[in-house]
């Protein structure tokens, strides 16, 4: 039996796109993801980049939302 040390060992080791693809098959093994919802998710996140892609959307600075947030929190 693989102890859990050398299994992480190995799997360090993988090429970063079949590490990628264990990772994702784990966390699929945790929470089963419905077909459906992933495929809404798909459409909104190709109708976002497209309104980014065309000017129709504003994007905002990850920081700068931070520290809206911040302001928010400490108000």
């Amino acid at each position: 039996m693989i102890k859990t040390d050398e299994l992480f060992a190995e799997a360090v080791l993988l090429p970063v796109e079949i590490r990628t693809q264990l990772v994702d098959k784990l966390l699929r093994s945790l929470h089963p993801t419905q077909k459906e919802i992933d495929e809404l998710w798909a459409d909104e996140a190709e109708k976002r980049v497209g309104q980014i892609k065309s000017g129709k959307a504003k994007t905002v600075a990850g920081e700068e939302v931070f520290k809206k947030i911040r302001n928010r929190l400490s108000s």
